[in-house]
Parts: C-alpha cells; structure tokens; sequence
C-alpha cells in the first residue's frame, strides 16, 4: 500500500500515478465531492473481484461508476432516454448517479446481473479531475465495509482496510453529507431509487 498526500505541486504526477495503477489492474482510495471512494478500471475484472472481497460487498450489489465526459457513454450503455439526457444537462457534474441500460460486455461485477449501469460525471473533486485524465470509466464505490458509514477522511479509509489497497490519495476529509442520488432513468419517468444530495423536490420540478 502507498498513501500519497495531495497538494496543489503534486496533483498532476499523482493524477498520472493513479492512471497508470487503475490501468495495470489496482485499486485506489480518492476523494469525491461527497466520501471517499474505491476505483478500479472498469474492465478489470480481478480488480472488481478485489473490490468485492475487501468490502464485504454482497454479490447482487451493483458497483457505480464515473467518466469524465459523456462522449464515454457509449463504452459502457446502450442508448440514453431523453429523460436521462435533460439530466445529465440539469445536474452532471455532480452528485447525480444515475440508471441506464449497460452494453452486454460490461463485466458482471458492474451491473450484478442487473443489465444497467450506475454512471456520473462527479463534481467539483480530485475524483471528477482523474477521471478526466483517465478517459475510462472508474469504479466510484463508497470507500467503505458493507453496512458500515462512508468514509470522509484518510483516517477512516486506513481504519477500514489497512493496506489492502495499493494507493490511497489523502486529499483532506471530504464535505460528507449526504450521498449521491441515484435515479432510474430509462424511462420517460423518474424513479429515484436514493435521495442524496440532489433532493426529489429539484428533480420533480425538472
């Protein structure tokens, strides 16, 4: 395991360090705009299987994800409904997960035999900045143990899962709150699936 303090010198040559271990199948702790997260590259399935093993994860939860831009939908859904798309132009980037149907090769580690996948484009965070310079989907799973509170600072994360993660990016706690909201989006109407930080008043009034 290797913990790196972020500073404002440094980001870019973490942000390529990070790359560079998502792309060789390991796994990572980053800040989002709301907890700490865990990502591994989105096709690494010994990565995924990883994931699930340190977090105690049950076996049917799908694991979210974040891009950097939409131009990525493709890579990993089939079609977007108009719902989706007035969406995604209302609330990314930001803390607004949401439900879309998954290509067939998405790993099953991703969708749980759901055949969605949970996607955002993050806000404002170290987790929106490398996924921007990673150009590939990342896992965005709370950098917790299943049933047990997110983590919003490093001490938390450590706390959690010791060295079984190969970088863990301390960039200060984390604003906490309330989660992201995820919202069901293949159809023409809303499903909110969880309340987060974008509340159903806002999303109703779309």
């Amino acid at each position: 395991m290797r913990l790196l303090t972020l500073d404002e010198d440094n980001t870019k040559d973490i942000l390529s360090l990070a790359v560079e271990l998502l792309k060789n199948g390991g796994i990572i702790a980053y800040s989002t705009e709301t907890f700490y997260g865990i990502g591994a590259k989105f096709d690494s399935d010994d990565a995924l299987k990883k994931i699930y093993g340190i977090k105690q994860r049950p076996q049917d939860k799908a694991m979210p994800l974040i891009i950097g831009e939409r131009d990525l939908l493709p890579v990993i859904a089939v079609g977007v409904s108009i719902t989706a798309s007035a969406l995604m132009d209302k609330f990314w980037p930001g803390p607004l997960t949401l439900i879309i149907p998954a290509r067939e090769n998405i790993s099953e580690y991703i969708t749980a035999g759901t055949h969605t996948v949970a996607v955002r484009i993050p806000g404002e965070s170290f987790a929106l900045r490398l996924a921007q310079t990673a150009h590939f989907p990342i896992t965005a799973t709370s950098a917790n143990l299943s049933g047990l509170p997110p983590a919003r600072d490093i001490e938390t994360v450590l706390r959690y899962f010791g060295d079984r993660i190969d970088l863990i990016i301390d960039a200060g706690p984390t604003p906490g709150g309330l989660p992201s909201t995820i919202v069901d989006a293949r159809g023409s109407a809303l499903k909110i699936l969880r309340e987060g930080v974008i509340v159903r008043k806002i999303l109703e009034g779309l």
